[in-house]
């Protein structure tokens, strides 16, 4: 079977990963309504969620890594769609959150294993390319996905966007069955592949990077609706509208990357979509409280959220090609520590009413990460002249 198209099914497959992960997000004032808890413990379905996402990513690349792929990604999207049906019918607050638990261990194997998945089936010089276009499931998941399920849990509740998520994800199932390559599976990650991880100072100065940056958007992306709703009195459609250009600006943010990072190279073009990160999120900060000036700020935001990411996932790779699945999974468990942090400080700041603060706490952590990626240069130069040597 050709597998030009596998690449598109492991980016659909991103896209409701994606929608399924961030999907509370965007029904965070539905679910406080309607099962009777404050936004905050509503948004600790992400935090938690994000918890259990952490420790089981790596764990999951070492118990998985010879599985067949096409089986084994299959599985998990239908076990998703399994999840998101589940979610639709919970009669109360306690069983909608051990179902998203669940609902994390089942999703966190996919993001690192389509990752591994790339650098098995593509050529090496399309690999740093590849693995950016697999990534622009999470870019459209932001883009589409998440304002999809903030219209509907916003005009037809939020058991109908669960239903609606668990439909995309059906259509995901197929697709990953339909058209990637059969047989294919990685090499198993030992203790030993961890330990190697952990020494190479590289790997460790990335996944800081990671937890900085994702902690830092965390801190305003996980409360974004109640926050415009708050401070700028924003409708639902109009939440939409910025969840919307979030996610557009962030497809057009890892198109460009895409096409850039060949050329550029890893490094390069992390420096720049981080720091396009940085003007976005200090945009946010200065202008809460008007919807307009958010929202540029969300849009110029966007450019660099998923970008960044998927460079971050493009060095990574180059750091360790051998073990691409442990070193992803890895980036990935970081991501959900972000993530964690983030929506742990926010809604901290929310219940205590500073939610200007929280733009300007969200920006601190960007700056130290835009620091650190500074930094990666030193160590990124000495691997290149160890693999020439």
């Amino acid at each position: 079977m050709k597998t030009s198209f596998a690449p598109t099914a492991l980016l659909l497959g991103n896209f409701v990963i994606g929608t399924s992960i961030m999907g509370p997000s965007g029904m965070l004032n539905e679910l406080s309504s309607d099962l009777g808890v404050s936004i905050r413990d509503a948004g600790l379905l992400i935090t938690f969620g994000a918890a259990a996402l952490f420790i089981c990513s790596p764990l999951s690349a070492w118990l998985t890594g010879r599985f067949d792929r096409r089986k084994f990604l299959g599985s998990l999207v239908l076990l998703l769609a399994l999840c998101n049906l589940a979610s639709a019918f919970a009669p109360d607050y306690a069983t909608l959150m051990a179902i998203r638990l669940v609902m994390m261990v089942v999703a966190a194997p996919f993001t690192p294993q389509a990752a591994g998945t790339v650098s098995l089936i593509v050529p090496v010089e399309k690999r740093g390319s590849t693995i950016a276009y697999v990534f622009l499931g999470w870019s459209l998941a932001a883009a589409a996905g998440l304002p999809m399920v903030t219209i509907i849990a916003g005009y037809a509740g939020w058991r109908t966007a669960f239903l609606c998520i668990s439909a995309l994800s059906c259509i995901g199932f197929l697709l990953l069955i339909w058209r990637l390559p059969p047989r294919v599976s990685g090499v198993a990650v030992e203790l030993k592949t961890w330990v190697s991880l952990g020494r190479n100072p590289l790997v460790v100065m990335l996944l800081l990077i990671t937890v900085l940056q994702m902690s830092g958007q965390f801190v305003i992306f996980t409360f974004m609706a109640p926050l415009l709703t708050r401070l700028a009195e924003a409708t639902p459609a109009a939440i939409a509208v910025v969840f919307s250009l979030y996610g557009i600006f962030g497809f057009i943010g890892n198109v460009a990357a895409t096409q850039l990072v060949d050329r550029w190279g890893g490094y390069r073009t992390s420096l720049v979509f981080v720091t396009v990160l940085l003007i976005g999120m200090s945009a946010w900060a200065i202008g809460a409280g008007m919807l307009a000036a958010m929202a540029i700020g969300v849009s110029i935001w966007g450019l660099g959220f998923a970008s960044s990411n998927s460079m971050q996932q493009v060095r990574l790779v180059g750091a360790a090609p051998l073990f691409a699945g442990a070193s992803v999974s890895l980036n990935t468990s970081v991501l959900y520590v972000g993530q964690a942090i983030g929506s742990a400080i926010g809604g901290m700041l929310f219940v205590r009413d500073m939610l200007h603060t929280a733009g300007y706490v969200a920006v601190a952590f960007v700056v130290v990460a835009l620091l650190v990626v500074l930094m990666t240069r030193r160590f990124e130069t000495a691997s290149v002249a160890e693999e020439g040597a």
